[in-house]
């Protein structure tokens, strides 16, 4: 599957605006998907939120302390799609 993300814009602090390998975009409330604890701590600062970049050998998102969220979530929180193994 082509669920690798290849592009991240920030619309609003914890929103993420994506784009899939497969042409699927839209956008994300993190806020929602992150407990900001342990290595996701740090990006409750929204300048360090906002440092989020793609690492295309992941392909997904990722920040400089080494957080990263899983494709598969991300991808299913965009378009709908159940996740892999969750019929």
């Amino acid at each position: 599957m082509y669920r690798d993300v290849i592009e991240v814009t920030m619309v609003e602090v914890f929103r993420l605006r994506l784009r899939f390998e497969d042409g699927a975009e839209g956008e994300v409330d993190c806020a929602d998907l992150l407990s900001f604890k342990g290595v996701f701590a740090p990006l409750k600062d929204p300048k360090e939120f906002a440092k989020v970049s793609v690492n295309s050998e992941l392909g997904t998102i990722c920040w400089p302390n080494g957080a990263d969220l899983c494709p598969d979530v991300l991808y299913s929180r965009v378009t709908g799609a159940p996740l892999p193994g969750h019929h």
